[in-house]
Formats: structure tokens, sequence, C-alpha cells
């Protein structure tokens, strides 16, 4: 199983504007990802993700909540209303304790940090943190929610993988590890993964 922070952001680094809106995603619409995104949520076990995400999803209004009874952790310090039918602990922790819950509930299968940014941030400073799934969309936002804003200098990280879609996104499958562990990525052709080359 992997820690994995699956994302979308803007071609200039930004995963929500100043609003924590995410028009210029939803403009693109979500067809020639369903796929691609099927596959990937088959294999979630458990979800982390922050407030403002979780906020988003409660304003989408309850049947937007896609993710059955996955055990989910929201990060918060606030009171927030939890969703009825679904397995959701909402409360402030260290994302040690978090990690270590979430994995243990996920069991062979993956752990998701939905978002945003600077929760997946805190788990890549911890280190606990192995891979990044970036889908980068072909729009520039100028401002707003920045991707990963790491707290702990530069960070190596080795391509494992790309993705490219119709409309010009690509996604860029990062292993969070020492470049010498994995192999050259190649490019797979319009949807389609590709895999290390041979």
């Amino acid at each position: 199983m992997s820690t994995q922070y699956y994302v979308a952001s803007t071609a200039d680094g930004f995963i929500a504007d100043e609003d924590d809106r995410i028009d210029w995603l939803l403009r693109l619409g979500f067809e020639e990802f369903q796929a691609h995104y099927d596959a990937f949520i088959s294999q979630v076990g458990a979800i982390v993700m922050g407030s403002r995400t979780y906020e988003f999803l409660l304003g989408e209004g309850p049947s937007a909540w896609a993710y059955g009874d996955t055990p989910t952790w929201v990060l918060t310090t606030r009171d927030l209303p939890a969703i009825e039918g679904a397995r959701i602990s909402i409360g402030a922790a260290d994302v040690a304790t978090v990690h270590a819950a979430a994995t243990a509930a996920a069991g062979d299968r993956n752990v998701w940090v939905v978002g945003g940014g600077d929760v997946a941030a805190q788990f890549a400073d911890a280190g606990l943190l192995d891979e990044v799934h970036l889908t980068i969309v072909p729009v520039f936002l100028g401002r707003g929610r920045r991707l990963l804003p790491i707290t702990t200098g530069a960070r190596t990280v080795t391509l494992d993988r790309t993705t490219s879609f119709p409309s010009g996104a690509i996604e860029l499958r990062y292993a969070l590890r020492p470049a010498q562990e994995a192999e050259p990525a190649r490019e797979a052709g319009p949807g389609q993964d590709a895999g290390p080359a041979r």
C-alpha cells in the first residue's frame, strides 16, 4: 500500500483559486478522466482531507459524497457537520497519528490524501507521503492555493509514469524516494498509462 496525493493543478501550480473555487477544473469536465479515476479509487482504502476540501464537498450536498463508507479523516480545529452514513472522523490531530490510523484502516489498499495542499505538505514534510499523482491542466490561474507548500526545503522525486489526455492535460506520477530506486518513465498515449521503461 502507498500514501498518495492524487490531485489536479493548473499549469502554474495552483489547486484552487483564492476563494477555494475550482471552476477552472469543472469547466474542463471529467469524462476523459473517469476511467483513470475509477482505477485509482478502486485501490483506495482510506482517505484524509482538510477542512476546506470537506467544506467544498458539503457545499455540493450530501449526495456529492462519493466515497461511500471508506474511512475518512478530516483535519480541522473547527466543528464541522458529519455526513449521514459516511465513516468520517473530524478533528485536530497530528499527521503521524492520522497516518497510522488511516494505514491500519486501509489494510492492503492505499491511503489517499485528497487535499488541500497544506494537508498534503504536512504529510510530505513528515516523510509520510509515498506518491504524488499530479494531473496538470492546461490553464494558468495566476494566484490561488498552492499545490504542495512544503516547509522542509527541496525534495527530490522520481517520475514513475505519465498519462496524457485529449484535452492536453497530463498526469505525472511521482515517487517520493531516492532516484536510484526507480527506473526512467516513458510516456503513454492519450488516456493510457505508461509504466517504467524496460
